[in-house]
């Protein structure tokens, strides 16, 4: 494992020793490396989310009414829960 020297200010300093001190993390390199996690995980669910956004913006428009949308969607619905 590398080793990485950050400098933070003594507010965020004393943050990370906290949450060494309630027992859930062994030290502050635990913290540090669970929000690299965390947002690791954050920004795959964003570039997940844009990537479904992009689809959608390039599969065009719909001639097809939001009521029309809506009983399709809710027929899909009635079949996959029939089908469980």
């Amino acid at each position: 494992m590398a080793t990485m020297n950050i400098s933070l200010p003594d507010q965020m300093k004393k943050w990370v020793e906290d949450q060494t001190r309630d027992g859930r993390y062994a030290n502050s390199s635990d913290v540090v490396r669970d929000l690299i996690r965390r947002e690791q995980i954050r920004a795959e669910k964003i570039a997940h989310m844009q990537r479904l956004v992009d689809e959608a913006r390039a599969s065009g428009t719909s001639d097809k009414s939001p009521r029309q949308i809506f009983e399709e969607v809710r027929a899909e619905f009635e079949r996959r829960k029939g089908a469980a």
